[in-house]
């Protein structure tokens, strides 16, 4: 069984920069992709980046250029920081990660732009 424990988020003006960090335990070596989605209120959960154990990445195009997302293996890590932050990118965000039998969800930080 993976748990992810999500760290970081927070309040932020416009412009201004976040980081946030997920941690995964009890997956070992059998964690392939980690990720970070997003959820706005009455939207859907969309995805934002993710990266896989080797460290290809895949961005959403809204976040691309601003946002970086990293992991280290060693330690079942990922992060995302998130740079030059607009109102719009204000949401709940929620890690993830996947093996080869299913898929995991953190239980998710609040990230709110605001001035």
């Amino acid at each position: 069984q993976v748990q992810l424990v999500e760290s970081g988020g927070g309040l932020v003006q416009p412009g201004g920069s976040l980081g946030l960090s997920c941690a995964a335990s009890g997956g070992g070596f059998s964690i392939n992709n980690m990720g970070w989605y997003r959820q706005a209120p009455g939207k859907e959960r969309e995805l934002v980046a993710d990266i896989t154990r080797g460290g290809s990445t895949d961005y959403a195009g809204s976040v691309k250029g601003r946002f970086t997302i990293s992991r280290v293996n060693a330690k079942n890590t990922v992060y995302l920081q998130m740079n030059s932050l607009k109102s719009e990118d204000t949401a709940v965000y929620y890690c993830a990660a996947n093996t080869m039998i299913r898929g995991y969800w953190g239980q998710g930080t609040q990230v709110t732009v605001s001035s």
